[in-house]
């Protein structure tokens, strides 16, 4: 999985999310509004290991996704598995883990860290060993640096313990010390929220309202479907297995780890894909239940299970890979239906032209006009390719007020003149003396996204109505 996505991972171009963790990792803190610190900070090791090269950037997010499935594997030799066992699960993350590596987003490295924390939970209860606290404590450490819907992981490990009857375990230093560890790892995001006012509960607060405004969270359960496919059976095996089977009395909590998560995010209307960490562990036991099932059913049985089986893995696979990598040439009949169904696609083009359309329209200003000149950006999209390319045009860095951009401000002095992107002209002519259009954003393959569809139209502004400050008090924002 890793070979393919690094042999893949370098065509179209970087996602509209991929180019705000870039300008982020060039500002490394211990908090951003949009997400915690360790995206950002594999960011940065991208940076300085490859540049700015886009499946050098996207890396660690294939990495992780490699790692992920190999630990699921584990966590099936753990709970008893054997050969075939481990490769069934490991085989089963395939499809979701495709997706997540192409994109140097959160979303793999809170898969790793929600499978990290599983596994050692399943070691902890298959060895009775409390030390394993301490790792339990570690991942979910990493995981809250990672995604703040690691808090609903920790409340499925709580009713987990509660069922498998370990409250010796309240006892053990071992579990304070990793209780302990945890909040050490997560105190100083922590820190950075109190001194930044807790900025990120005001950003999830606006994405959720959006979310379910437009309709993202309303087919929560049904596209559990759309994540499994094939493996949704194997997955629901795994749950029956751990709450029901005799076998798996050792691990008898384990099903709470899906369940509580599953009920936690259907009261909070989260979106699919948040729960998709979670199946990995299901894979795990049903996988362990499948392999100890076909022994006793025999050879001719066994072989057709296995080929059936075998089967719809492939499938998934071959499903994923078609719709979630950069494989289809762009505007082929292909990409036409990948696009459709996987949006992420069409936001990957378009960034250079882009940036490419501003630095033309910068150049036939007048001389007068380009001192002091600013590049004023709706969206991270934006803002972070004018970073990105920009310097290769001599363009000035982009101002914005969305997420972390409105911390980094509009610069000393403050521009007398903008270019705009993103943004409407009833919106300018509120607070611009004058505004005018300059261009229009388009790609050399003329494939419609958010940038073409919704604000194609670039401004020229002058004149702002109120001072700098002002504005800027007014002008943040979240996306």
């Amino acid at each position: 999985m890793l070979a393919v996505l690094c042999l893949t991972n370098h065509r179209y171009g970087f996602h509209r999310d991929e180019l705000a963790t870039l300008d982020d990792a060039r500002h490394l803190a211990w908090g951003y509004v949009a997400y915690p610190p360790v995206t950002p900070f594999f960011g940065w090791l991208s940076l300085q290991l490859f540049g700015t090269s886009l499946a050098g950037f996207r890396f660690f997010a294939a990495m992780a996704a490699a790692a992920s499935a190999v630990l699921t594997g584990l966590t099936a030799r753990e709970l008893g598995g054997g050969r075939a066992a481990q490769l069934l699960s490991s085989a089963l993350t395939i499809p979701f883990g495709l997706a997540a590596g192409s994109l140097m987003q959160y979303v793999a490295l809170d898969y790793l860290a929600w499978i990290l924390t599983a596994y050692f939970l399943v070691r902890l209860l298959r060895s009775d060993d409390p030390r394993w606290w301490v790792a339990i404590g570690g991942a979910v450490g990493l995981g809250m640096l990672t995604k703040y819907t690691m808090l609903f992981y920790v409340c499925g490990i709580l009713v987990t313990f509660a069922v498998s009857g370990r409250w010796r375990d309240l006892k053990s230093r071992w579990l304070w010390l990793g209780a302990t560890c945890a909040i050490l790892i997560f105190l100083p995001n922590l820190l950075w929220q109190f001194k930044h006012d807790f900025i990120s509960l005001d950003f999830l607060r606006h994405i959720h309202e959006r979310d379910v405004r437009i309709g993202r969270t309303n087919d929560f359960l049904p596209d559990q479907l759309k994540l499994t496919l094939a493996a949704f059976p194997l997955a629901m095996a795994g749950l029956c297995y751990f709450l029901f089977s005799p076998e798996a009395r050792r691990f008898r909590g384990l099903g709470w780890m899906f369940l509580v998560p599953l009920l936690l995010f259907v009261l909070a209307q989260g979106r699919a894909y948040y729960l998709a960490p979670a199946y990995a562990l299901l894979y795990a036991g049903g996988s362990v239940f499948l392999e100890r099932s076909v022994r006793r059913w025999g050879r001719p049985w066994s072989i057709t299970t296995w080929s059936c089986v075998s089967l719809a893995v492939v499938a998934n696979i071959v499903i994923a890979a078609a719709f979630c990598l950069p494989l289809a040439p762009i505007n082929s009949a292909w990409w036409k239906k990948a696009a459709q169904t996987n949006d992420d696609l069409a936001e990957e083009i378009g960034w250079p032209e882009l940036v490419e359309t501003v630095a033309g329209i910068r150049d036939s200003m007048p001389p007068e006009e380009r001192v002091g000149l600013g590049i004023l950006v709706g969206n991270y999209g934006e803002g972070g390719a004018i970073n990105l390319y920009g310097p290769a045009y001599g363009l000035p860095p982009a101002i914005g007020g969305v997420n972390s951009f409105w911390e980094r401000g509009y610069g000393d002095p403050p521009p007398e003149t903008v270019i705009v992107l993103g943004l409407t002209r009833a919106s300018l002519e509120k607070v611009f003396q004058s505004c005018q259009t300059a261009g229009q954003i388009r790609n050399r393959y003329g494939v419609a996204n958010e940038e073409t569809k919704e604000h194609a139209d670039i401004f020229i502004c002058h004149g702002l109505r109120v001072s700098w400050p002002e504005f800027w008090k007014k002008f943040r924002h979240y996306g």
